[in-house]
């Protein structure tokens, strides 16, 4: 029996999924949980053979999810699955240890082809994200990108070009003001910019924010 753990806050989403992988799959077992530390806890009770995670979680930032579970599970494979595009977050995923990436938007049978790629030891990369990860392997390490920020800054860079303010950010990350400040300095140079207003421009011209 295949025990497959899926980490998403929306329970009609999990529903959904599980119906999915039920169908597709006769030997599966779908465990769930709605965390990001419950997602860890359940794959330290219950060691599913892969993890369908989500990004956007209420107290963990999938990137931070994954980082923990390639910390103590190296091996274990995770497909991401998320509403945001491949140009938002699948570079940074894949980088950080993801088996694979597929938008919420894709097809159903897109979710079934890429759990068995993922749990056969293969990655499971769309045409989208595979020309993404082709122009960022032609980059020069000067070019203006933000694949070249820390995953931190990243996070910081994201909701400064929402609009959200360095307390607002501040108090939603649990960090100083200052600290927030210096994530923004070093944003600013890194990208050649001059202002919160270039952030929102190039945000918006990328699709990085909705």
């Amino acid at each position: 029996m295949r025990n497959i753990l899926l980490i998403d806050d929306h329970a009609v989403v999990r529903k959904g999924l599980k119906a999915i992988l039920e169908e597709e799959f006769n030997d599966i077992s779908v465990d769930e949980a709605d965390t990001g530390h419950g997602g860890i806890n359940r794959i330290r009770e219950n060691r599913p053979e892969a993890v369908v995670l989500d990004i956007g979680l209420p107290d963990m930032n999938g990137l931070e999810v994954l980082k923990r579970i390639r910390a103590d599970w190296p091996n274990l494979p995770v497909l991401i699955l998320s509403i945001y595009g491949e140009d938002q977050y699948g570079v940074r995923m894949m980088r950080s240890g993801a088996s694979g990436y597929l938008a919420k938007s894709s097809a159903p049978e897109h979710l079934s082809e890429a759990l068995k790629k993922v749990i056969s030891g293969r990655k499971y990369i769309s045409s989208k994200l595979a020309e993404r990860l082709a122009i960022n392997l032609m980059k020069s390490p000067k070019d203006l990108s933000v694949e070249n920020l820390s995953d931190r800054e990243y996070q910081v860079f994201r909701m400064l070009a929402a609009g959200k303010t360095v307390t607002e950010i501040g108090t939603e990350l649990h960090l100083s003001v200052k600290i927030i400040s210096t994530h923004r300095h070093h944003i600013l140079n890194k990208m050649d910019m001059h202002n919160n207003a270039d952030m929102v421009s190039y945000a918006q011209v990328k699709g990085l924010i909705d």
